[in-house]
C-alpha cells in the first residue's frame, strides 16, 4: 500500500516560489502505480560513476589479491546500501515539495564525495565524510516524517536508531588512526544492516510500494551490469581484429543472459503480492550486484588475455569468475524462493547453471576455449530459467475456476 507522506514541515512558499521549486507530487501511470521520478534517476547518475570506481581498485592484473576483492565487495556494499537508503524513505514518503529536493541535492554531493574517496580508502576522509553526508540527509528526512503520522513514527524510529547508530560510529572513524578506520566501518555497517531486521515486526505493519520498490532495486542491477559492460567494452583493443570482435561478443553473450533472465523475473512480478517490509527482496540484491559487478570486470580480463595470446588463464581469475557466476545463480533461485518453494525442475535448472558453471571454469584453462563454454552453458541456462519464469508467470495470472 503506497503512503504519501502529508503536513511534513517544508520551505515556506514565498521561497520555494521564488526559487522556482514548487510542491510536485511523484507521477503515476494510468492504473495508480508510482513510478521513480526525475529526481531519483538524478541520484542514480552519481553511483553510476560510484560504481566505475570501485570496480577500477582491482586494476587490470589478472590475478587479483584475495584482499583486493574483499575491498572491493566491501565498498560495493557501502555504495549500494547508501543509495538503497534513498530508495526506502522513497518508496514510503513521497518526495513532494522543494526541500526534498534540496535535501536530496545536498546527498548527491555526499555521493560525489564517495565517488572521488573510493580510490583512495582508508587514508582518504572523502568517503566516510561523504557516507555520512548522504546518511545524515537520510536522518533528517525520516526526522521530518516522524510527527505526519503514528505509523510513520513507528517506521521512522527503528531507523532513526539504528542508521543514528550507525552514523555516529562512522563520525567517531574519523578520529581514529587510519588503519583502525575499516574496523569502525565494519561495525557501523552490520549495525545498519541490521537495523530492518531487527525492526522487521514493525516495518512489515507498513508495507513496501510493491511496484515502486522492485522498480528502482531493478534500475539499480541495470547500471550494475552497465558498469559490468564497460569493462567487458574497455577490454577490446583499438581497431580489433576479426577473432578479438568474435571474442567480444561471446563474452557479452553472457551479461546479455543475466539481463533476460532478470528482467524476465522482474517483469513476471511473482514477488510483488510477498515484498511486506522488503528486506529479503532487497538484501539478496546485495550480493547478486557484487557478484555482477565482479563478474564484469572478470570478463574484461579473460578479453585481454585472449588479445595478449595467453595459452592459460590463472587458477585466481576462473575463481573469481566461476564464483561470480555461482553467487547470481544462487540469488536468482533464493529471489524465486521469495514466491514459492522451487519445484523438482526450477531446482534442476539451478543445478545444472551451478555445475556447468564450475566445472567449466575448473577444468579449463585456455582462455577463448572456456569463455565459448561459459558463454553456450549461461545462454543455456537463461532460455530454461526464462522459459520456467514465463511459464510460472502465466500460471500467477490465470484466473482460477
Amino acid at each position: 500500500m503506497r503512503r504519501v507522506r502529508t503536513e511534513a514541515p517544508r520551505l515556506p512558499r514565498w521561497l520555494a516560489a521564488r526559487m522556482g521549486l514548487p510542491g510536485q507530487t511523484p507521477q503515476a501511470d494510468e492504473a495508480g502505480h508510482r513510478h521513480a521520478t526525475w529526481l531519483e534517476l538524478f541520484l542514480d547518475l552519481i553511483f553510476v560513476y560510484a560504481l566505475a570506481a570501485v570496480v577500477a581498485r582491482l586494476g587490470n592484473e589478472p590475478s587479483p589479491s584475495p584482499r583486493a576483492v574483499l575491498a572491493v565487495i566491501g565498498l560495493f556494499v557501502v555504495i549500494q546500501w547508501a543509495w538503497m537508503g534513498q530508495v526506502y524513505y522513497d518508496t514510503r514518503f513521497d518526495p513532494d515539495d522543494a526541500l526534498h529536493r534540496l535535501l536530496v541535492l545536498v546527498a548527491l554531493v555526499g555521493a560525489g564525495a564517495m565517488t572521488l574517496g573510493v580510490d583512495e580508502v582508508p587514508e582518504s576522509v572523502l568517503l566516510p565524510v561523504g557516507y555520512l553526508i548522504v546518511r545524515g540527509v537520510l536522518l533528517l528526512l525520516y526526522l521530518r516524517a516522524w510527527p505526519t503520522s503514528p505509523s510513520a513514527r513507528m517506521v521512522t524510529t527503528v531507523y532513526l536508531i539504528g542508521f543514528g547508530s550507525g552514523w555516529l560510529i562512522w563520525l567517531v572513524s574519523l578520529t581514529v588512526p587510519t588503519e583502525l578506520r575499516p574496523v569502525l566501518w565494519i561495525v557501523a555497517m552490520v549495525i545498519e544492516l541490521a537495523t530492518p531486521w531487527v525492526g522487521v515486526r514493525w516495518l512489515n505493519r507498513w508495507p513496501v510500494d510493491n511496484r515502486h520498490l522492485p522498480e528502482r532495486i531493478g534500475q539499480f542491477t541495470i547500471i550494475v551490469l552497465g558498469s559490468a559492460l564497460a569493462s567487458l567494452l574497455f577490454a577490446v583493443p583499438d581497431h580489433p581484429p576479426p577473432h578479438m570482435i568474435l571474442t567480444a561478443a561471446m563474452a557479452f553473450l553472457i551479461p546479455a543472459a543475466v539481463w533476460w533472465v532478470y528482467t524476465t523475473f522482474v517483469t513476471t512480478r511473482l514477488t510483488q503480492s510477498r515484498l511486506r517490509g522488503g528486506q529479503a527482496y532487497s538484501y539478496l540484491h546485495i550480493p547478486l550486484g557484487g557478484a555482477l559487478l565482479l563478474l564484469g570486470w572478470a570478463l574484461g580480463q579473460v578479453v585481454r588475455l585472449v588479445d595478449d595470446n595467453a595459452n592459460r588463464l590463472p587458477l585466481e581469475l576462473r575463481l573469481l569468475l566461476g564464483a561470480s557466476m555461482v553467487v547470481w545463480t544462487a540469488c536468482g533461485l533464493a529471489l524465486y524462493w521469495l514466491w514459492t518453494r522451487p519445484s523438482a525442475a526450477r531446482l534442476a535448472i539451478a543445478a545444472y547453471g551451478v555445475v556447468s558453471v564450475s566445472l567449466i571454469t575448473a577444468t579449463v584453462h585456455q582462455p577463448r576455449l572456456m569463455l565459448s563454454l561459459l558463454s553456450l552453458a549461461v545462454v543455456g541456462y537463461a532460455v530454461l530459467l526464462s522459459r520456467r519464469l514465463a511459464r510460472a508467470g502465466r500460471e500467477m495470472n490465470t484466473p482460477e475456476g
